[in-house]
């Protein structure tokens, strides 16, 4: 079986290429077709959906795990345009060639297509209504795939972190690193979801899925949360880490985090301020298993711990 890795240079790809290699040959799609790791790399720019056809035509996948995505979420504000190719068209037209070579799709989303309030965990078929370019974007490409006919599987995350690439995690031990006080937004509540975990359970959802008869595989396409289990604010994640990071050696010692409000650190796009996820139906359809997100954290410390 060959799988189709996209954004395979992305926290989430380059993650994947690690838990997908079990269940068959792995072929990695980067924009440019480079790849520093031996997995065999094709060229596919998702910013130029029409010409997806015909890389994929040439790669013939049995399965495409789509992990690229336009995710510059303040720049989307002035390159919508840019956001909407890459985020919605492209993955209409993975979608449209996958249901006529009948092969399946996984898709990863975001919170972000929530308009972002609320006091409880936000299930699969809760109002969507995003309140920027960015989750505007991911909505329209959930929709261009489940409208596609291909068998597909859309799972929203977020809060999504590794030891390597720019995300939150590193900011902050750059941040603290440097500083001996940092404020940090405590009024967004969330779940820290590490790539590893986004991958591994992908890994596990995906055996399961492709073994299902095709009724079974029909009848569960459509949209799953997956994220880690528990919440936190972005000040809560940040204590966590730097509590972390100290006391492993990664930092000298950890920073003061204060707490501040959004309305004190303004963005070009709006952050939503709940984007805790309902995990039932991913654990209820596949038997998955969400560890705390904290466990996760701790994970993804000792991995920096042990290269360094």
């Amino acid at each position: 079986m060959n799988i189709l890795v996209t954004g395979a240079r992305g926290q989430v790809g380059s993650a994947l290429l690690t838990r997908l290699a079990p269940l068959g040959e792995l072929v990695a799609a980067t924009r440019d077709g480079t790849l520093d790791r031996p997995t065999p790399a094709i060229a596919l720019d998702l910013s130029e959906p029409s010409s997806l056809s015909t890389v994929l035509d040439a790669a013939r996948p049995d399965v495409i795990v789509n992990a690229a995505a336009y995710t510059a979420v303040d720049k989307a504000e002035s390159e919508e345009a840019l956001a909407q190719r890459v985020n919605a068209d492209a993955v209409g037209a993975l979608g449209r060639w996958a249901a006529q070579a009948g092969v399946p799709v996984v898709h990863y989303s975001t919170d972000y297509v929530f308009p972002g309030v609320g006091d409880r965990p936000l299930r699969e078929n809760d109002p969507t209504g995003p309140a920027g370019a960015y989750g505007r974007s991911k909505l329209a490409g959930e929709q261009a795939l489940a409208t596609s006919g291909a068998d597909h599987l859309i799972l929203r995350t977020a809060w999504v972190y590794d030891a390597h690439g720019r995300n939150f995690l590193r900011t902050m031990l750059r941040l603290g690193s440097e500083r001996e006080r940092l404020t940090v937004v405590d009024d967004q509540h969330g779940t820290p979801t590490s790539a590893d975990l986004i991958a591994a359970t992908t890994a596990h959802v995906l055996r399961r899925w492709l073994n299902a008869d095709t009724t079974t595989r029909r009848a569960q396409s459509g949209v799953y949360h997956l994220v880690a289990d528990g919440q936190t604010t972005w000040c809560g994640f940040a204590r966590a880490i730097m509590e972390r990071a100290a006391k492993a050696g990664l930092l000298d010692r950890a920073p003061q985090v204060e707490p501040i409000t959004t309305a004190d650190f303004p963005t070009p796009a709006k952050r939503p301020a709940w984007s805790v996820l309902d995990t039932a139906r991913i654990r209820e359809t596949f038997d998955v298993t969400l560890p705390d997100w904290r466990i996760g954290l701790d994970q993804v410390i000792a991995d920096m711990v042990s290269v360094r």
